[in-house]
């Protein structure tokens, strides 16, 4: 059974979302179209709001010089003992929300606003970020972007994964006006995933959030170290399960897998005939013997039967490094030679494996510990040699790929992360309750 397998799921993902938002929007006189069987809301607002992730990127080192929002990083795991009573306390907080009638919505569409901006809707986002705490109190309702709103927002922005850049786009405004009964029912559900865990996780694991797309790197009861992850496409699903890390691959080639093959190799064959050739990807029998790319029929499935293997290099897929762990999918964290991915909002574009952000310093660190003679600048001469060297480790880590989407932390700081593979099932929930 799953670490967090759940008798029901929820689906945040915009469905109870879909009429609440599309009342409110009705409310502030925006048109917006009808959908069959009344549930028109939230999902369109929703689908708006992943498009737009998909598209952006920001740089990997991106400094906020803003004091008040230190505490939305905690150095206690996602997956605290504690964990479960911070987000039982966030429960009762949101419940009072809920109840004094939520929070009011910001209306969409017009220009990105910016600290410096004087506009209307600097109001709407003032109560907006009051309501959720975010905002204190004391800073009134000036329509003016200052530099309180600035470091308002951009704590927002953390505490739902989105680029903490300041500025009040689309896509935060489509997240501000999710509803607050929405955000309470995500609780709700994480707080079972939560109470479903029993047992001792380690002194030392791993532990990979997927919707949140982040890797934590877990001593002792503290965060050794936090990476950036991207994980599997709506169609391609990261599992959820519990492993044990036990070995790694320095500089590995990279064996397709068949429905990689299937999926993306014979329809890039088909554009472009080179494409194996400018990927340094090599194609051979079961039995050892190298083929030509004219020797396959690619207007069939007839490449699926043969073994395709990239070479150690720049292009290889899985960079420079790949950390296996027991499991039944074929999944694997690696290295990625595609290092601006880590810095979109939207991170799920692999075929199911993980992509670790700073692979060294967690490599370096499933080494230290468990394999005498590896430091850090061992971990690079190796990756530097460019040759290939597999490391087994000695004492196996522990490590947890979890389906996380709301927790809260000590300091009372609560996340918020889109329900991307739709196992929240908020819609069905509420419809559940609407005809008791």
């Amino acid at each position: 059974m799953n670490l967090f397998s759940h008798p029901f799921g929820i689906k945040l993902h915009l469905n109870v979302a879909k009429r609440q938002t599309l009342m409110s929007l009705c409310a502030l006189g925006i048109a917006v179209p009808m959908l069959a069987s009344g549930q028109a809301s939230a999902q369109t607002a929703m689908q708006s709001l992943r498009q737009n992730q998909q598209g952006l990127e920001w740089t990997d080192n991106f400094d906020i010089a803003t004091e008040n929002i230190t505490e939305v990083n905690s150095s206690e795991p996602t997956l605290s003992p504690q964990t479960a009573d911070y987000i039982a306390v966030a429960i009762d907080r949101y419940q009072r929300i809920v109840q004094s009638g939520g929070w009011g919505t910001v209306t969409p569409g017009g220009k990105d606003l910016r600290i410096g901006a004087k506009d209307p809707r600097v109001v709407e986002l003032r109560r907006r970020l009051m309501a959720s705490g975010d905002l204190e109190q004391h800073a009134g309702l000036s329509d003016t972007f200052d530099s309180y709103v600035d470091a308002a927002l951009r704590r927002f922005q953390l505490r739902h994964g989105l680029i903490p850049d300041g500025v009040m786009g689309e896509t935060t405004v489509q997240t501000l006006n999710i509803p607050a009964d929405v955000r309470l029912r995500q609780l709700e559900t994480n707080l079972v995933r939560m109470k479903s865990m029993s047992g001792f996780l380690g002194d030392r694991y791993v532990m990979v959030n997927i919707p949140a797309a982040e890797i934590e790197a877990v001593e002792d009861g503290r965060v050794r170290s936090r990476h950036t992850a991207v994980v599997g496409k709506i169609d391609r699903q990261t599992p959820i399960l519990n492993s044990k890390i036990y070995e790694l691959n320095f500089n590995p080639y990279w064996t397709v897998p068949v429905s990689i093959i299937r999926k993306d190799l014979i329809p890039k064959m088909k554009q472009d005939p080179e494409y194996l050739a400018k990927n340094k990807i090599r194609i051979f029998d079961w039995h050892g013997n190298e083929l030509a790319w004219q020797q396959i029929d690619w207007n069939t499935d007839e490449a699926t039967q043969y073994r395709f293997t990239q070479d150690p290099g720049a292009e290889n897929s899985l960079g420079s490094v790949r950390i296996n762990f027991h499991n039944e999918h074929q999944v694997y964290l690696h290295d990625t030679p595609s290092k601006t991915l880590f810095g979109e909002d939207y991170r799920f574009h692999s075929s199911g494996c993980v992509r670790v952000q700073n692979v060294r310093e967690l490599v370096t660190w499933l080494l230290e510990s468990t394999t005498p003679d590896w430091d850090r600048s061992r971990v690079d001469g190796v990756i530097r040699s460019a040759e290939r060297e597999d490391v087994k480790l000695k004492t196996q880590i522990p490590l947890y790929l979890t389906y996380v989407t709301a927790w809260a932390n000590a300091d009372g700081v609560i996340h918020f992360r889109d329900d991307i593979y739709d196992r929240d099932d908020l819609f069905y929930a509420s419809e559940s309750q609407a005809r008791l």
